[in-house]
């Protein structure tokens, strides 16, 4: 195999990537063409770009796309606070083979690769440690966070009965309550390019109302970024918003993403004169039922362990950060 970097994402280019990531294990939206280049837009100017490629006679095998985040200190495209599962994209069963080539190219470059957001599961966690130390580096392997993943049932009423009975008659009880004070409200899911620009400032207006620290979070540049990133996803049916809409404006809304048979909610804002009522909560009953109704297999509630998450009956798995030196 060979390896090469590059500073720039165009040398690589929108189809090849593409052709890439729909190879890979985990077709994660993070790790598309589409998040990566308006992350790297908005997110990486002023910072230095390695776009480590690894080819063989067959074409392009694996991606490693990295930013100095500090002097030395590389980190993966995505931003740690932003992409909720992050990874080397590479071909499905042959990452080790990817790996072992990359480690080897860089055994003498004398920086850090601190690579964040990585499934437990992913083979950067379960074999890089061994890889790293045949190549006279070291990797070391922590949890940082954890991800409620719940797998889904045929209906949304077999689903109810797969709760406890705690949670079961709590969730219930809530949407029974919102309904019976707000019988106009109704939820709506929008999933084209356009017709999500017609309703993100409702979505950005409930996200920075619903808490402090939201409102940090969604400065400029973020929302720069959130206009790019989720309409794109979007062209490629890979992102919906949803509202929970009533008179007097939306109580509620969500982003999903979407990725082989799987609803993860990214995220959320709701109107706080109107908490009471726990829109939120009945929002995500309807985003959860909705996926079942679908057919799909898995609801990710992504990077996180809100207590709330946790009255649907998820489990959760870790993410992980590999730092390699």
């Amino acid at each position: 195999m060979n390896v090469d970097v590059d500073q720039r994402l165009e040398v690589v280019g929108a189809a090849a990537w593409g052709e890439l990531h729909d190879r890979t294990s985990l077709r994660s939206p993070f790790l598309s063409w589409t998040w990566q280049h308006a992350w790297a837009e908005v997110f990486a100017e002023g910072h230095s770009v390695e776009i480590w490629r690894v080819t063989d006679a067959g074409g392009l095998v694996a991606l490693l796309p990295l930013y100095e985040a500090a002097p030395g200190v590389f980190r993966l495209l995505g931003g740690i606070d932003i992409s909720d599962y992050l990874d080397l994209i590479a071909i499905g069963g042959r990452e080790e083979a990817a790996w072992a080539a990359l480690l080897d190219a860089r055994a003498d470059a004398g920086t850090v690769w601190e690579l964040h957001a990585v499934p437990g599961a992913s083979r950067t966690v379960t074999a890089v440690p061994a890889l790293a130390a045949g190549a006279g580096l070291e990797a070391k392997v922590a949890v940082e966070d954890r991800c409620p993943v719940l797998a889904l049932p045929a209906s949304w009423d077999a689903y109810l009965t797969s709760l406890s009975g705690k949670h079961r008659h709590e969730l219930t009880r809530k949407m029974r309550r919102l309904e019976r004070e707000v019988p106009d409200a109704t939820s709506t899911s929008v999933a084209t390019p356009d017709e999500i620009a017609a309703r993100l400032d409702d979505f950005l207006q409930l996200h920075r109302r619903s808490r402090a620290g939201k409102a940090r979070f969604m400065d400029a540049r973020m929302e720069r970024f959130f206009r790019r990133a989720v309409g794109s996803l979007a062209a490629r049916g890979m992102a919906r918003l949803w509202l929970l809409d009533a008179t007097g404006g939306p109580m509620a809304a969500f982003i999903t993403l979407e990725w082989d048979g799987t609803v993860g909610l990214y995220n959320s804002g709701f109107d706080p004169d109107r908490a009471q009522l726990a829109p939120g909560l009945v929002l995500l009953a309807h985003v959860v039922r909705d996926a079942i109704e679908r057919g799909k297999r898995c609801f990710d509630f992504l990077r996180g362990e809100e207590r709330y998450k946790y009255e649907f009956g998820p489990t959760p798995e870790d993410v992980c950060t590999v730092r390699i030196a």
